[in-house]
């Protein structure tokens, strides 16, 4: 309203009395009282409204992209409801939980359960997935892979959402063929970062020479952060072909990218800066000891090594490290006379400078780079010994990192005889990398120490992480040996107060998931 329309020095009387209040406005007039300054001001209200003109209507946008994939069946997709509406569900205090399932945990295995089947996300629930996903990075893989093209859509039409479009290659547009060379030349020259990081993931799956070919293309123009996740690609599929390329990533300006390039080259036993690494780490070990080196010299610095220790470790024994877990875990058969991993690991090292823990660590990180399930078995040592007298580390993160290059029945096990040995306590982090569900040996172990643990009297709370893990990871046919489990019992003489009622509500809770889980993934299931 300018000042020559018709009601503007009402509509300023009426703004002076609410600014000096209706007490102290002089003249009286239509606001002489609070209520009658309101309902004038209801009127004019609508009066300025009634006389705005319409604006133009914007373009109407394109229809998004048409998505193949079937829907989930009908219960499915309310299950999805349910779930993403239950994701800001009230928590509890005092670390007591209830017995009702933990409906927010359950999601990511919906998600991972309907891509396993080719589902897309039903076109009502999409803004709700992506909300979800904006909340929780854990689960944008999957949410973006299951909201497909009309998430990348509404994510051009939403900043809220914008996160999709730097994501991985869930929730990207349709790519070209990778056979259409002038296409995927067009999709890697002017595409969203998404869209280029999953058109690379596509040429790699198809030809994984190519994928390395088209990043050389653009590579010296790249932004650092991009080139080191462009990089970061390139370990699915990583083979000896794509060593021309890394090598020339050793000269790459960035440091990071330097390091990353010197890791995977790394992983190829047979790569030259593999090489590189055998020689000096043999010359640096042996069955004489441990000679570790005495400068990081120009090769060293080009192949990888970070010259500069952190804080509290020594820079000989740092650059000794890096070395030997950069080194093919080949090399050393030779070394020491044609004993094998086992006989090695359990070889006394000359201590000198106490370089027994260095080398191990070393020798750990280098199985798990190199996936050497041997060297892991040997590094490992056997699940009943103490982990403080295991023969590579005494980090149960780092033996879960080993146990993952073990085949899945074989950690299995291994992780089941660990938990007989020593119980719950010390196995959250080796049940985290075991292939879910949790079945056999070690679904018998982990429902037969949850019982233990009750009955020896303490609050479930000091094992809510297991038991966390258990409602989402065990197999659901475990609901009926569990069901027992279910009723209080009679408290021992030394138990804490109330702890019987806590576990068999723990059970309980355990229990109900397991057999939602259990309907959870019949619904999923296509109809016969």
């Amino acid at each position: 309203m300018s000042k020559g329309d018709e009601g503007y020095g009402e509509w300023e009387e009426l703004v002076g009395a609410a600014l000096l209040g209706t007490d102290r406005r002089r003249g009286g007039g239509p606001a002489g009282s609070p209520q009658a300054l309101l309902d004038a001001a209801a009127v004019h209200a609508v009066r300025r409204r009634a006389g705005l003109r319409p604006a133009e209507a914007g373009p109407r946008p394109e229809p998004a992209p048409r998505d193949p994939r079937p829907a989930p069946p009908e219960a499915a997709g309310r299950r999805l409801a349910q779930l993403l509406a239950d994701r800001k569900g009230p928590v509890n205090g005092g670390g007591r939980r209830g017995a009702a399932p933990d409906l927010t945990e359950l999601l990511p295995q919906w998600l991972a359960a309907a891509g396993r089947h080719g589902y897309r996300a039903p076109a009502a629930l999409v803004p709700a997935l992506l909300d979800a996903a904006r909340a929780r990075t854990d689960l944008r893989p999957q949410a973006l892979a299951l909201a497909g093209t009309r998430g990348l859509w509404l994510a051009r039409l939403n900043p809220d959402w914008r996160f999709a479009l730097r994501g991985g290659a869930g929730g990207t547009g349709e790519l070209p063929e990778v056979t259409d060379p002038a296409g995927v030349e067009r999709l890697w020259q002017e595409g969203l970062f998404a869209e280029r990081v999953a058109l690379l993931g596509a040429v790699r799956a198809h030809e994984a020479a190519a994928a390395p070919r088209l990043l050389a293309t653009t590579w010296a123009t790249e932004r650092a952060e991009d080139r080191l996740m462009f990089l970061d690609s390139l370990r699915v599929g990583l083979s000896e072909g794509d060593e021309p390329f890394l090598e020339t990533a050793l000269g790459d300006r960035s440091r990071n990218v330097r390091a990353t390039a010197a890791e995977l080259l790394s992983a190829l036993p047979r790569s030259a800066l593999a090489g590189r690494m055998a020689e000096r780490a043999v010359a640096c070990v042996g069955p004489e000891g441990v000679t570790p080196p005495a400068e990081c010299d120009a090769g060293m610095l080009r192949d990888g090594v970070v010259k500069r220790p952190p804080a509290g470790r020594g820079e000989r024994a740092w650059w000794l490290g890096q070395i030997v877990e950069a080194a093919p875990l080949s090399c050393w058969r030779e070394r020491f006379g044609g004993l094998g991993p086992a006989e090695i690991v359990a070889l006394p090292v000359a201590e000198g400078e106490g370089w027994t823990e260095e080398l191990h660590a070393a020798w750990c990180r280098a199985a798990v780079r190199q996936r050497d399930a041997p060297w892991s078995r040997a590094l490992l040592g056997p699940p009943s010994a103490s982990p403080a007298a295991g023969p590579g580390t005494a980090s149960l993160a780092e033996r879960a990192k080993l146990l993952e290059t073990l085949p899945d029945a074989e950690r299995a096990e291994w992780v089941a005889e660990f938990i007989r040995a020593h119980g719950l306590s010390e196995a959250f982090q080796l049940l985290g990398v075991c292939v879910v569900p949790w079945a056999g040996a070690l679904g018998r172990a982990v429902v037969d120490a949850l019982d233990m643990a009750r009955e020896a009297g303490s609050y479930p709370w000091s094992f809510s992480g297991v038991m966390g893990l258990a409602e989402r990871c065990l197999d659901p046919a475990e609901a009926g040996r569990l069901e027992a489990l279910t009723a209080a019992t009679e408290e021992p003489p030394d138990a804490a107060p109330g702890a019987a009622a806590y576990w068999a509500e723990a059970f309980q809770r355990l229990v109900a998931t397991l057999r939602l889980r259990a309907a959870m993934l019949a619904e999923l299931a296509p109809a016969a």
